[in-house]
Parts: structure tokens; C-alpha cells; sequence
């Protein structure tokens, strides 16, 4: 990774530059070191998969928020090929420019930042089966208001439509995680060093989402009218012993 790129709290027009710069990997341009995401994706996808049962069906409407540049993305417009479904990616058009066309009838590309997308929104409501937004509510907290996110995509959902926030990097449940008995082994072991991690509760981290966004979202949610929960990833992803998902559903 270049030493010039930093990914402390960037949003859409960082992503933007990054796609465009080719010393990066398809990973750094995401945000991720190779270390976190190379080898990964297919058991990140199957993870997904196992949470989003409506992608099993044939013929549903889907729509990825962010969905970048990497594997994931392919893997997701290769099943929805497969299963027929219709696939609508929202992004820049530096990172979807990226992206091969996929079956063109079926994948449309919108170039925007999410949800400054008008005319989806407005031609979309209740018409989705299924939303996916992985490892991306971290940066649209740098550009949007997540309450709006959250509405606008709520109401895009249709009857039994499911929309997974996936891959949260929650700072609450990562404290927990380096303070356990776990969590020290495991950053004495990553870090070579005998030092314990230093962890502090009862403190707000800006620019973080902890427990409290976490379940004012769930809260939110399930206010309008959604079920809503809170979930674990499987033991195998990179980190999921400091980050999960929440699974909204439409009755």
C-alpha cells in the first residue's frame, strides 16, 4: 500500500481518488489492507449469503450500496445472474467503472453517493427484495446523516424485502474484545509483543459507531415497522471478533 494513502476518516470523494489510483490494490482501494480482505471474500460472501435468504430465490430485485471493487462484488453479480435476479449498484463512476457490465439487461449502474440518487429513490419505493450495505456505514456517517441513510433505504424495501448493514466496525464491541482474556492473547500474538492493549470504557470515541448507534438503528428500525437484529459474522471472517451485522427485515 502506498505510504501517502491514509484511510482514517474518509468518504465518498476519498474512495473516488482511491479507484483511480493504480498503485493501489483492488483491496487498498477499498479501504483495506490485502492482509484483511485477499483469500477472504468468498467466506465474507458466504456469510452474506446465509443472512440474506432472498438472494436463494429466483427473480428478486437487489440492490448493493457501495458495493467497491473488489471480489465481493463479482460474486454477488454472478449469483444474481444466475438466479435472474435484477441487480441496481449504487457507487462512483470511478469505482463502478470498475466493475465489468455484468448481464446488462439485468445490472444497472447508478453513479451517485448514496442516497443523493433521486430518481431511484423515487421510482423504487417498496420495490426491493433485497439491500446489501458491507463494510460501508463507517464512511457514509462522514457524509451523510445515517438516520437518513437508514429511512430512504427502509423504504425501498419490499413486503419480506431484507436489507443487511453488514460488516459494522463497532468500537464498543471491540473495547469488549481487547479487554477479554481473548483479545489480549490475540493482539499479543498479531502484534509480537507482550504488552496488554490499552482499553478505556465510558468514554466517546467521535467519529466512531459503538453500542449506541448500533442499536439506535435496530431501535429505529423496528419503530417503522421492521423487524430488526442485531447479528454475529462467522468465526472465519478477518474480523469478526470486533465487528457484526444488522439484518432489517420487511414484514
Amino acid at each position: 500500500m502506498a505510504e501517502t494513502v491514509s484511510f482514517d476518516n474518509i468518504g465518498f470523494e476519498d474512495f473516488r481518488r482511491f479507484a483511480q489510483d493504480a498503485s493501489l490494490s483492488k483491496y487498498e482501494r477499498i479501504g483495506f489492507p490485502d492482509s484483511y480482505r485477499e483469500g477472504k471474500e468468498a467466506a465474507i460472501f458466504a456469510d452474506i449469503r446465509t443472512k440474506l435468504t432472498n438472494l436463494q430465490r429466483h427473480g428478486q430485485r437487489c440492490l448493493d450500496i457501495g458495493p467497491g471493487c473488489s471480489d465481493l462484488p463479482l460474486m454477488l453479480m454472478a449469483l444474481c445472474s444466475e438466479q435472474e435476479h435484477e441487480l441496481v449498484l449504487v457507487d462512483s463512476q470511478e469505482m463502478l467503472d470498475l466493475l465489468p457490465q455484468g448481464d446488462g439487461s439485468r445490472v444497472e449502474k447508478i453513479a451517485a453517493r448514496y442516497p443523493e440518487c433521486p430518481a431511484l429513490i423515487s421510482a423504487s419505493q417498496g420495490r426491493f427484495d433485497i439491500i446489501l450495505c458491507y463494510s460501508v456505514l463507517h464512511y457514509i456517517m462522514i457524509d451523510v446523516a445515517f438516520f437518513r441513510f437508514l429511512d430512504v433505504s427502509l423504504a425501498l424495501l419490499a413486503p419480506g424485502g431484507q436489507m443487511l448493514i453488514g460488516d459494522i466496525p463497532n468500537i464498543s464491541r471491540r473495547k469488549r474484545f481487547f479487554a477479554s482474556d481473548t483479545g489480549i492473547r490475540f493482539h499479543q500474538e498479531f502484534m509480537k509483543t507482550d504488552a496488554v492493549p490499552s482499553v478505556t470504557f465510558n468514554k466517546i470515541e467521535h467519529d466512531h459507531i459503538d453500542d449506541a448507534v448500533v442499536m439506535a438503528i435496530v431501535q429505529r428500525a423496528r419503530l417503522q415497522g421492521f423487524d430488526a437484529y442485531i447479528v454475529p459474522q462467522n468465526v472465519d471472517l478477518p474480523m469478526a471478533n470486533r465487528r457484526e451485522d444488522i439484518l432489517i427485515v420487511r414484514p
